[in-house]
């Protein structure tokens, strides 16, 4: 494809990658971005190899993984302490795993790639709306909230989150539907008193689909400096109770978590104020092309979906690498090569709306039954290979699609033995 005048709308990790390899590919790039100081926050994500062999590619693999924590397995157990899964990352091969990490040290590194590539990077700009601009072909204005226009851009990358505005500025279907439950999150100091395998894993307790509570590995936080390891806590929430929550005061929470997760208390003790505890609410998005002529979505804005996979980074990274390569690759026509992007992503995107869609309600739901009906089938298919291995492929993030295909992952045989400038 011919160098074309992009303009990425949203700096987050969809719109950061995509902005870094067009402009790698030689495309001119001009990155918009509301927050005027953008800053390095959030809880913890978890990384999977579809992540890291994206994060290979645009470079950043050496330092993201020398400030996160290994994965080496999900491990998920009742209130009663018996095994609802235990899933292995070695199942599929001895080198895989995944990586908790704080998604500051994800935005500081691809924010800090953005700056070494020739990228117009503009803050403080919320952009609304899009506009044909006459007279110019098939591009389009960008309108800020003041109405003010920027531009005009030959190609329009939409990747500003779940709550974006720019969805109605194309004709394709959609649904946006906010799911009813949420996290409450919190990083704090991993002080935890590890014992073997428990220091590479992501343990989940469930009491019911009412009452989940996770503990996830963090590495250490933004910044270059030397620090602590983190852990992130979250715990399942109504998203119409959480005023109660705050109501109800922490010494009662902190309670009930502890007597759910004893193991717990090291972090718990560490939240001192309420204002410390995140709260995160999740949409269901879908749309059945993710472009138009000259406007694609991509990651949240795209396809936001709860966490309970923990895909939704994953997905927007791979989303940024096969958009570039489908330009690189496609010598015709913008929307031609917009299309092939849209019908590239169709099969991997509609196996994790599909499954995670499906899967929610186990876990966070009003009707109980669901958590007896997994508590009694899950052990079970974890016990017949087959069903193990399907349900750590899933977790990956490699099934491409309903008929067996897998992406193709390469990754460094080694981690890296320091960590690196980003």
């Amino acid at each position: 494809m011919r160098p074309l005048d992009v303009g990425v709308i949203g700096g987050g990790t969809a719109g950061s990658a995509a902005a870094i390899f067009l402009a790698r590919a030689g495309h001119r790039v001009t990155l918009y971005e509301r927050v005027a100081k953008p800053t390095a926050v959030g809880a913890g994500i978890t990384i999977q190899p579809t992540g890291l062999h994206v994060l290979c590619r645009l470079g950043l693999y050496p330092y993201v993984v020398g400030r996160g924590a290994r994965i080496d397995r999900l491990f998920c157990e009742s209130a009663a302490r018996r095994t609802i899964f235990d899933l292995s990352y070695a199942t599929v091969g001895d080198d895989l795993f995944g990586l908790g990490l704080h998604r500051g040290v994800l935005f500081e590194a691809l924010l800090a790639a953005v700056a070494r590539e020739s990228i117009t990077v503009k803050t403080g700009i919320e952009i609304v709306d899009l506009a044909r601009a006459p007279g110019a072909g098939r591009s389009s204005w960008f309108v800020d909230k003041h109405g003010e226009r920027h531009g005009p851009h030959e190609l329009v990358v939409v990747a500003d989150g779940a709550r974006s505005q720019l969805r109605d500025d194309t004709g394709t279907s959609k649904s946006v539907t906010p799911y009813p439950w949420g996290a409450l999150w919190f990083v704090g100091k991993d002080s935890r008193e590890h014992a073997g395998a428990e220091a590479h894993e992501l343990r989940q307790v469930v009491d019911g689909n009412q009452r989940f509570l996770g503990m996830l590995p963090t590495g250490r936080g933004p910044g270059h400096m030397p620090g602590p390891d983190l852990v992130s806590l979250f715990w399942s929430i109504r998203c119409d109770r959480v005023d109660e929550w705050r109501a109800r005061g922490l010494t009662a929470w902190k309670d009930e978590l502890a007597a759910l997760v004893p193991e717990s208390v090291p972090v718990l003790d560490q939240i001192e104020s309420a204002d410390q505890v995140l709260f995160a609410r999740y949409h269901d998005v879908v749309m059945h092309r993710w472009s138009t002529r000259n406007v694609v979505y991509l990651g949240d804005a795209a396809h936001a979906t709860s966490p309970q996979l923990g895909q939704g980074c994953n997905l927007a990274l791979w989303d940024a690498m096969v958009l570039a390569d489908v330009l690189a690759e496609e010598d015709k026509d913008l929307s031609v090569a917009l299309d092939r992007y849209s019908r590239t992503r169709a099969e991997h995107l509609a196996f994790y709306q599909f499954s995670t869609r499906m899967l929610t309600p186990f876990f966070q739901g009003d009707e109980a039954w669901l958590g007896s009906l997994r508590d009694l089938t899950m052990p079970l298919m974890v016990k017949f290979p087959i069903t193990n291995r399907i349900m750590t492929l899933a977790m990956l993030g490699v099934i491409d699609g309903f008929g067996g295909r897998m992406l193709q992952l390469r990754l460094p045989r080694k981690e890296p033995s320091a960590e690196v400038a980003p």
